[in-house]
């Protein structure tokens, strides 16, 4: 048995997506980064919460960024031997993207911007392939908010997970009255459903794009 001194945390998982080496730990004593966002808002402070990453199977394990009060740290994702992440420093209203180097072991400020460019941080996430920070409200939008900005009308039964050049890949479920799901393609410039796909698709280690029907 191996032995990791998480400081107390016990949830871990692995980064998404394409890697089998990389896994990660949070705390999530005060919920996501929205939830992180109304407790700051309330009570004018939130405690920071802290991202390790574990390699396995020597069970290193790295925190790449220091925690920080009322700041609050994302999800970490997977491409091309980088693993990134958002925090976001709620007094000074900005939102940073960060990037680790697998092979060198470093962290470095990819880019930063206000968090007043988006609405709040209610479903604020990192996707890869390539990287893309998006914001999915319960209205039926969709916001591209880096490395472009775009606001795109979306089904409210939609759920992207995917971009490739011009075309969005959203995931759409039906309970009508069996679940199933449908894959829709749009231009990413007009928001236009260009195809349709029964079934779902699934992005494999080497980005290769799998579809299920």
């Amino acid at each position: 048995m191996k032995d990791l001194n998480l400081h107390g945390i016990t949830f871990m998982r692995p980064v998404r997506e394409g890697t089998s080496e990389w896994y990660y730990a949070m705390d999530y004593d005060n919920g996501d980064l929205y939830e992180a966002q109304e407790i700051y808002e309330h009570n004018g402070h939130v405690d920071g919460n802290h991202l390790y990453l574990i390699h396995y199977p020597d069970t290193e394990v790295i925190e790449p960024l220091s925690s920080c009060s009322n700041n609050a740290i994302g999800e970490p994702v997977y491409h091309d031997g980088k693993i990134s992440f958002i925090s976001v420093d709620f007094p000074s209203d900005l939102i940073t993207i960060y990037q680790f180097d697998c092979a060198k072991r470093t962290c470095k400020e990819l880019d930063s911007f206000s968090l007043s460019d988006v609405k709040d941080c209610f479903n604020l996430r990192l996707f890869e392939h390539p990287l893309t920070l998006t914001r999915q409200g319960n209205d039926g939008t969709l916001e591209i908010v880096w490395p472009k900005k775009k606001t795109i009308k979306i089904s409210e039964k939609e759920s992207f997970f995917y971009m490739e050049e011009n075309r969005l890949y959203l995931n759409r479920w039906y309970e009508d009255p069996d679940y199933r799901e449908e894959t829709v393609v749009r231009d990413i410039e007009t928001g236009d459903v260009i195809e349709i796909l029964p079934g779902d698709i699934h992005i494999m280690p080497n980005g290769e794009l799998w579809h299920l029907y």
